[in-house]
């Protein structure tokens, strides 16, 4: 009875209110060399621990109530107290730190798998996964950015000793990748980019890795490549039968299925940035039933979706000069129910509370929906006010965020693994090749290649055909003759 009370205490303490506390400092970034014994990159689960871990996710799951997860948690308890071996007991680990979610408790349950002497390396990997990941929903950066350190010098010191191979590149592309990710946050667009082209090609197995990229390439307007990678992490995590997939074990905001959840947000995301706002508006709701569904529909990540379907029919509305305001301040002012945002009262919100971007973000595009209605004008501005004091992002304003066009230099994405807004500058450099006129399709086409940003597509196509008019950063179109010569000048767009 003691146990189950703790247990509940524990829950209560964990899931209770995403609005903690400020969770305790990171442990210092330094590494002492682990002693040269047998090391993988992956690891074999006990099956028996994996049953018993699928069990206890599913009691807690089943009713999503208190409980029921503390009901997840004794059985987790008893599973560890039965474990032979520090590697399956790991595995509990990360399963317990996902189920108490976002709190000191699960940090510093995280931060201990970095002590334990474990062979298969692919469970630290999850832990600093999972760290970086709550850091980051709390707006610790510095921290985030500790744990990534330490676990690349962790990582380096044991290759130095057993040379490469052996999965190890994966594992490592999977933290760099968190590093990428930390800079994207930062609004360091040069940086991550120095990350992520960094990261070898196997490096991308990893589904939160290829996740991270193609924000990255989403931001800075790389469309194509970034659609491609959102579509192969959905693949890849409808794929994943089995708890403990070396490749993508996670725990708490870094898991496959928050995973999967956050591609698909994304890509619905990509999909209004682009105009196919039928594909977007059936990806982000699928989105928000697949959300509902693992979380429960109070949950505040329901809102953090409802905010992505609110801006896509936005920009729906800006892009088509329609109006949808009734249905723009429906779900602005859902999403703000369940995102529990703060009254006007309280000023601004305070720097390490979970998902203050969106926070702001759905404040002040309610605000928008009400400033154009005469008989609540006054209202929206106390909104609007509001939402400018509350917004603390550093490389885009509330206004950019909101207003997003065609030219707009900084596309935001909002990354529902973290509930933070993401994003980098566009830098489109050469934009229009007027001096390939006249030459044939081939040779215009690899002087383009060379010059046009990283992730360019080129289209050639009869000068009399049929083209699409959506504008598009990522492509070039070339006008070919019926002698394949060049004879429009060929733009991005």
């Amino acid at each position: 009875m003691r146990l189950t009370a703790k247990v509940s205490r524990v829950v209560r303490n964990g899931i209770g209110s995403l609005f903690a506390a400020k969770p305790p400092l990171p442990p210092s970034p330094k590494v002492v060399a682990p002693p040269l014994r047998q090391f993988s990159a992956t690891s074999t689960p006990n099956p028996v621990a994996v049953e018993m871990i699928k069990y206890a996710t599913s009691l807690a799951r089943q009713n999503k109530t208190e409980e029921s997860y503390a009901q997840g948690l004794l059985v987790l308890e008893q599973c560890e107290s039965t474990q032979p071996d520090e590697n399956s007991k790991g595995l509990v680990e990360l399963a317990r730190s996902t189920l108490i979610g976002f709190h000191e408790t699960a940090i510093e349950g995280l931060g201990k798998l970095q002590d334990l002497s474990l062979s298969s390396l692919d469970i630290k990997v999850a832990a600093s996964e999972a760290l970086v990941g709550i850091y980051l929903q709390i707006y610790r950066e510095d921290a985030a950015s500790a744990v990534a350190d330490l676990a690349l010098q962790i990582l380096g010191s044991i290759r130095h000793g057993l040379g490469d191979g052996g999965g190890f590149e994966v594992l490592e592309a999977r933290i760099k990748a968190l590093k990428g990710l930390i800079e994207l946050i930062c609004g360091d667009t040069e940086s991550a980019q120095s990350v992520f082209e960094g990261i070898p090609r196997e490096g991308l197995l990893s589904a939160n890795a290829a996740l991270s990229y193609g924000e990255f390439l989403h931001g800075t307007r790389k469309f194509s490549t970034a659609k491609e990678l959102y579509q192969r992490v959905i693949q890849a995590m409808s794929d994943i039968k089995d708890f403990g997939d070396p490749n993508n074990l996670g725990a708490c905001n870094m898991t496959p299925r928050e995973v999967a959840i956050a591609a698909g947000c994304s890509l619905g995301q990509l999909e209004a940035h682009v105009g196919n706002f039928s594909d977007a508006e059936e990806i982000l709701t699928t989105a928000m039933n697949q959300v509902e569904e693992h979380f429960g529909p109070q949950h505040p990540k329901v809102g953090v979706v409802l905010t992505c379907i609110a801006l896509m029919y936005r920009l729906k509305a800006m892009a088509e000069r329609s109006s949808s305001l009734l249905i723009q301040e429906g779900l602005f002012r859902r999403a703000i129910e369940l995102l529990k945002v703060p009254s006007l009262e309280v000023h601004g919100i305070d720097g390490n509370i979970s998902m203050k971007d969106i926070i702001a973000l759905a404040r002040g595009g309610y605000a928008e929906t009400l400033l154009v209605q005469q008989s609540r004008k006054a209202e929206g501005e106390r909104l609007k006010h509001w939402a400018e004091t509350a917004w603390g992002n550093r490389w885009m304003s509330l206004g950019e965020a909101l207003e997003l066009s065609e030219s707009s230099p900084k596309v935001p994405v909002i990354d529902t693994r973290i509930c933070r807004l993401e994003g980098s500058e566009y830098k489109p450099g050469k934009t229009e090749w007027p001096e390939v006129v006249g030459l044939a399709s081939e040779e215009a086409e690899n002087k383009i290649k060379r010059e046009a940003a990283a992730g360019t597509t080129i289209h050639v196509v009869p000068s009399n055909s049929f083209v699409t008019t959506d504008f598009r950063m990522d492509r070039v179109r070339i006008f070919i003759d019926s002698s394949a010569k060049v004879v429009k000048t060929p733009r991005i767009g």
